[in-house]
């Protein structure tokens, strides 16, 4: 055992479940924000890992080590970015939602124009964000 991870955790059995429990309700959001455009999946996830990194050493394992989100947050950890198919999947996810948000459900204009340009927001933000280059997990096929 790494002792000197385990120096990084918390004393108190409580605080560490709330950081446990924590950890898991952030690692849901994250995976529903993989789903819903408005909802920001990598915060969640660095959220999630942080939590984990102060109170479980098998469940920050897991996570830094799971083969859907794990690369994710290993580029972005690194400053590597995200991965290209993941910026242009949440780009047109996010271009198809909130312009239909604003014209079948928002029927004020400011809510209209409010969806339209926090669209454009989140798209220059995500346009700007680094690109993570694709590592030899992603080139390789599937077995």
């Amino acid at each position: 055992m790494n002792t000197e991870r385990n120096n990084n955790h918390v004393k108190s059995p409580v605080l560490r479940w709330v950081l446990i429990i924590c950890g898991w309700i952030s690692v849901a959001c994250g995976v529903i924000g993989i789903f819903l455009p408005i909802v920001p999946t990598v915060p969640f996830l660095l959220l999630a890992v942080a939590c984990f990194a102060r109170s479980s050493e098998r469940f920050h394992r897991w996570l830094m080590e799971h083969n859907h989100l794990g690369p994710l947050l290993h580029d972005y950890l690194k400053g590597s970015g995200i991965p290209l198919r993941a910026k242009l999947t949440a780009i047109s996810m996010i271009w198809i939602s909130f312009p239909t948000s604003a014209v079948l459900f928002a029927e004020a204009l400011w809510l209209k124009i409010l969806l339209l340009a926090a669209a454009a927001v989140i798209s220059s933000y995500l346009i700007f964000l680094p690109t993570a280059p694709p590592n030899d997990r992603q080139k390789q096929p599937r077995q």
